[in-house]
């Protein structure tokens, strides 16, 4: 990036800064604060281990620094600005998520485009909610469009606070499905035999929410899906799966024309084969519907994470909070564009053209100079695909 590119974007920042109110995270005063200015060369120096005492006023350093990239720590300490980790004196640490649309196995790097990704990121992003919501019932969550390629979520519930690595290690797996074993969604409840009969233990899926439900929904829409099938077809589907001969296969089907409904209510042990096929699907349904978050992010309670309503040195768009009732209408190639870059045209050279999809438009920018919209032209230089022209 040329000079007078950086000299140009860190202007703008500032102008974005001055007409913007930030508000700080909770607790501000107890967490570091970090930030990435705009230096010369390849590398990104980052500025750390500052307490809120000493960047002074938010809204007044972000004026006076007009940095690439600003962070805040999830951890909480007695001394924020100390040089070490240990001297900070950890107390407590926000559970934050990362979701990183480069990291998504739904994502094809080189053939989706930016709008493609960021979809599925949100999709992940949703399936993450449902989790955090209903099976640990959390409810003092922030969700945020990281400015980037994807989503955070900071969960300051006072049950997560003061979690260790490992603790947060164990919620990390179950949202990923590391390591669930189909064993432990069944529930087992011993019913005592009539007359001489001994004690008999039935078992069924947990269907009434989590992994066990889950699992339960995919595995009922296959069996009502092999119902609607002639049964020469329905056979064959089932024969289709690794272990599952002719004689499984009919098991399996006449166990779902004849008992569906105790198979609705969770009693999928009703014969070994039914059972087998229900364990095949609680691993397809882990692959399908885990939360695809970055591991390290959650279990670090020293990580920085970026500050909301800061603009993203990598792409001039905005770090922006979002009201839980409006993740579904919100759109980050639009809702993100800061309002400081529209409205006028600025002249770029671009070094790397292509389609862009941004402010509600698609654009096909041509490689050389020429004028774009702001939003566009800031979205490019910051990416490294354009640099500033001479007005």
């Amino acid at each position: 990036m040329e000079e007078r590119t950086r000299a140009y974007l860190r202007g703008r920042f500032r102008d974005h800064y001055r007409r913007t109110e930030i508000t700080p995270p909770p607790a501000a005063n107890e967490r570091e604060w970090g930030y990435i200015p705009w230096t010369d060369g390849p590398g990104q120096t980052m500025v750390r281990h500052r307490s809120l005492l000493e960047i002074g006023d938010l809204g007044e350093f972000l004026v006076r620094e007009r940095p690439r990239h600003v962070y805040f720590s999830a951890g909480r300490y007695r001394d924020p600005g100390a040089n070490s980790m240990g001297e900070k004196d950890w107390r407590c640490s926000d559970l934050v998520f990362d979701l990183d649309a480069d990291h998504l196995p739904s994502v094809t790097l080189g053939e989706d485009s930016y709008a493609e990704m960021l979809a599925k990121c949100k999709d992940a992003l949703l399936r993450l909610l449902e989790f955090l919501e209903d099976d640990f019932g959390f409810e003092d969550l922030e969700v945020v469009f990281s400015g980037g390629r994807g989503y955070h979520v900071h969960v300051r519930d006072e049950s997560v606070l003061e979690l260790e690595r490992e603790q947060r290690r164990e919620i990390v797996d179950y949202v990923r499905g590391i390591g669930l074993d189909f064993d432990e969604l069944i529930e087992r409840k011993t019913v005592a035999g009539l007359g001489r009969k001994t004690p008999t233990e039935r078992k069924r899926l947990r269907i009434d929410g989590g992994w066990g439900a889950r699992t339960h929904e995919r595995f009922m829409a296959f069996v009502d899906e092999l119902l609607e099938l002639p049964e020469e077809a329905a056979l064959d589907r089932l024969q289709a799966f690794d272990g599952i001969g002719e004689g499984k296969a009919t098991a399996t089907l006449n166990a779902a024309r004849n008992n569906r409904e105790g198979l609705e209510s969770g009693n999928v042990t009703v014969h070994t084969a039914v059972a087998q096929l229900a364990e095949r699907f609680a691993a397809r349904t882990v692959e399908r519907e885990n939360a695809p978050i970055d591991e390290p992010v959650t279990t670090d309670t020293n990580r920085l994470i970026r500050l909301p309503g800061s603009l993203h040195g990598g792409s001039a768009l905005e770090t922006r909070r979002i009201e839980r009732d409006a993740i579904d209408e919100f759109d980050p190639l639009v809702d993100a564009v800061p309002d400081t870059f529209r409205g006028h045209e600025i002249a770029v050279s671009v070094t790397r053209g292509g389609e862009v999809e941004l402010g509600g438009d698609t654009f096909t920018v041509s490689d050389g100079d020429q004028s774009l919209p702001e939003y566009v032209a800031t979205f490019l230089m910051a990416r490294g695909r354009a640099e500033k022209e001479k007005e």
